[in-house]
């Protein structure tokens, strides 16, 4: 066993403290990797604080992890020592049911093991995140991360890059197409970069006036308050696809009116219920649906796309020592537009 130093949580309301855990040696089919850098989702804050009923502890959080790959099992086909890789939200998962097979392991039918906060496949041993120096991993649950992708800019991508890029290329977004982004944060960021190099006209719906000088600087072509009521009545039937990455409640059929003849609407974020009126969807034959994440497969195919444009995420560094300050100024809305943990840094 590799004893490792991290950061964890021991109960809803305690901070987070140093924490030493140890990770397994590699197996065969194991990659060991010294993490760099990692990012820090909003989903991190809500599973600190078990506002999902669903967490256990001492919990190290983290699931936007890269780094460089240090040793491998001796079965290991796919990397090296010295390679340049991430991990992403989940570490493994049955690795037979159809959404397996079919490069979909995050809707894994028997449970994937996400990264932290869960259990490995043989249901008994913890997973520990990415705030921590190292992490043992199998090798098929790895993705690349190109060369010209600088690694603290690239973390982000393991979450908030994939979530928004899955739906973008699932649902049939294609050049010349009216895209919304709902909400400018850790996922809309990004959003609209990746919806940009789609060749989409991209507009960001905030409730914010104060972002529209950032939405445009990030390449979007339109801004529309959700203050302003004239919004919803000026854009209404105008657009081909919405992402949603809002996770306080808000109206969704607001929303779906502002889509045109067989839109579709799409949520990655994840807030409490709310009703829905069966008209706006009914009467221009809308859809509402939802996205978690992607596969490993299409997760490198968000870093090869992300190479090739030239997109990362906009993000502040900070050390591990940092992170209680960071999730106060999370709640806050206070950091455009990722924290990042630089694991080299005190």
């Amino acid at each position: 066993m590799l004893e490792t130093f991290a950061y964890a949580a021991n109960s809803p309301q305690s901070p987070l403290l140093p924490f030493s855990l140890n990770r397994r040696e590699p197996g065969p089919h194991d990659v060991l990797i010294d993490i760099k850098f990692c990012g820090v989702c909003h989903s991190d804050i809500h599973q600190v604080r078990n506002e999902w009923g669903n967490s256990s502890y001492p919990m190290v959080p983290g699931h936007e992890i890269v780094g460089i790959v240090n040793r491998t099992g001796s079965a290991v086909t796919r990397w090296k020592t010295g390679d340049r890789v991430g991990v992403g939200c989940f570490v493994d998962s049955c690795r037979t049911c159809e959404a397996c097979t079919s490069g979909e392991e995050q809707y894994c039918e028997q449970g994937a093991s996400f990264t932290y906060n869960c259990y490995e496949q043989d249901k008994v041993t913890p997973t520990y995140g990415g705030y921590s120096r190292h992490i043992t991993v199998d090798e098929n649950y790895v993705v690349r991360i190109p060369e010209n992708l600088p690694l603290d800019q690239a973390a982000p991508l393991l979450c908030a890059g994939i979530t928004t890029y899955s739906p973008l290329r699932h649902f049939g977004v294609k050049p010349g197409d009216r895209v919304g982004v709902i909400g400018l944060g850790g996922l809309g960021h990004l959003g609209i970069k990746l919806a940009r190099a789609m060749a989409t006209h991209v507009t960001v719906f905030s409730h914010s006036p104060a972002k529209q000088a950032d939405a445009l600087n990030l390449g979007a072509d339109a801004f529309a308050s959700t203050t302003d009521p004239d919004t919803f009545t000026r854009n209404r039937g105008g657009f081909d696809f919405i992402l949603d990455t809002v996770s306080a409640n808000h109206d969704y059929n607001a929303y779906l009116n502002l889509l045109r003849r067989d839109g579709t609407l799409v949520l990655v974020g994840l807030p409490e219920p709310t009703l829905l009126a069966a008209g706006s969807l009914i009467f221009r034959r809308r859809r509402l649906a939802g996205s978690l994440i992607g596969g490993i497969r299409e997760t490198q195919e968000m870093l090869d796309f992300c190479a090739k444009h030239q997109i990362v995420a906009d993000i502040e560094r900070i050390g591990l020592a940092d992170i209680n300050q960071a999730y106060t100024r999370m709640l806050c809305s206070d950091v455009r537009y990722r924290f990042v943990i630089d694991l080299e840094r005190d």
